[in-house]
This record gives C-alpha cells, structure tokens and sequence, in this order.
C-alpha cells in the first residue's frame, strides 16, 4: 500500500505552515531520518525528517506553498518492493478517509508496524519519537525489534551523548554540521520538536 506523507505539527501550537523547499525527488528512494524538505513556520525555517522508508512516488505540494495545514498530504511513497505506478494507483483508488490512529492502536508507520509484528512486539509499549508521538522504525528497534536475519545480528547502537542523563536529540545534518565546526551539541539549546536540536541551531551556535 502507498504511504502517506503529511504536514508535520512541528511545534504544539502549529497549525499550518510554508512548504519552503523539497530535498528530494520523485524516484528517490527514502530511509527513515533522512532529511525530506524545510518547512517555514511563524517562528523558524525547520527540517522535516522521513519516518517511513520507501520510493517517492509523487510531490502533492510543490515547494514555496504557503499556509500548508497541518495533516494534509505533501507526498506518496511506495513501499519498499512495491511498484510506483501501482502505488500511485492504489492510492487514486484508496477512501480519502483515513481510520483515526487510536482506532488501530499506538500511531506508527507501516514500517514500524511490520517490524514490531515480526519481533513480537507490542506497539502500546513503546514512545514514539516521531512527529505528534509517531513511533518508528528506529523506535522499534530501540525497543529489541531487528530486520535483520537472526544468523546477523544489528549490533546495539552506540549510546547518544547525554546531558544529565537526557539522551540528546538531533537531526542527523544538525550532528554533521556540529562535528565539522567542532561543537558539542550538549551545549546547543534544540528549537525542533520536543527540543530537538535543527541545523539552524547549529549554524547559530559559536565555537
């Protein structure tokens, strides 16, 4: 099934916002973390991360849209295996109304979903750390999910830099730019979501 991309809530009192510039393409493919588009809202220029994984299918708003609403559909991906012109299809197909998340359980993307189902994980029993508390792939696995054969293990991540015993949460272009000025991020104050720290804090951040 094709995946819907929506407008992000960025913030807990944003209701729409300016979609400023697409960093990807149809035919691209997608990994969850990578960096989608930047987003304007009344406050800032943000970074809008990918929490599903799959190919780009189609762009629904073209970059420079102002006064986007929260929750209405940017773009399609199709799922990893899947045909585009079927995804395309099925979606032109597809009821334009979605079930509410709280009918099918903890709001997760259909990557996630698959993974948590074969690790025999419950989904009520994980956060989410994506937009509006969408738990994810990288949730998942956090929690002891793997995609991976048994015969090879995914090795545990390395643990996150952490500031009093808070996990530091950064965009993956964000901990590029600090590496290469030579910042430490447990210095940088995150004006992302839920204090995620974005590239622009980065760049405004001296050494």
């Amino acid at each position: 099934m094709p995946i819907e991309i929506k407008m992000p809530a960025l913030s807990p009192t944003m209701e729409e916002g300016t979609l400023a510039k697409w960093l990807v393409k149809p035919g691209d493919e997608i990994r969850s973390g990578d960096i989608m588009a930047e987003i304007e809202t009344d406050k800032a220029t943000m970074e809008f991360e990918a929490v599903d994984e799959g190919t780009l299918v189609s762009i629904a708003v073209e970059e420079g849209t102002e006064n986007v609403a929260v929750g209405t559909v940017i773009a399609v991906l199709a799922e990893e295996g899947e045909d585009a012109d079927a995804a395309a299809a099925a979606l032109a197909s597809a009821p334009t109304s979605a079930p509410s998340p709280s009918d099918d359980g903890p709001a997760a993307t259909p990557t996630a979903r698959k993974l948590a189902e074969a690790s025999g994980i419950d989904l009520a029993s994980i956060t989410g750390t994506g937009p509006n508390g969408k738990i994810t792939k990288g949730d998942v696995e956090a929690a002891g999910g793997s995609s991976a054969p048994a015969s090879a293990p995914t090795p545990a991540p390395a643990p996150a830099p952490a500031t009093s015993g808070d996990r530091i949460v950064a965009s993956p272009l964000a901990k590029r730019i600090a590496e290469q000025k030579g910042l430490d991020l447990s210095t940088i104050a995150g004006s992302g979501p839920n204090g995620r720290i974005v590239k622009a804090d980065v760049e405004d951040a001296k050494p």
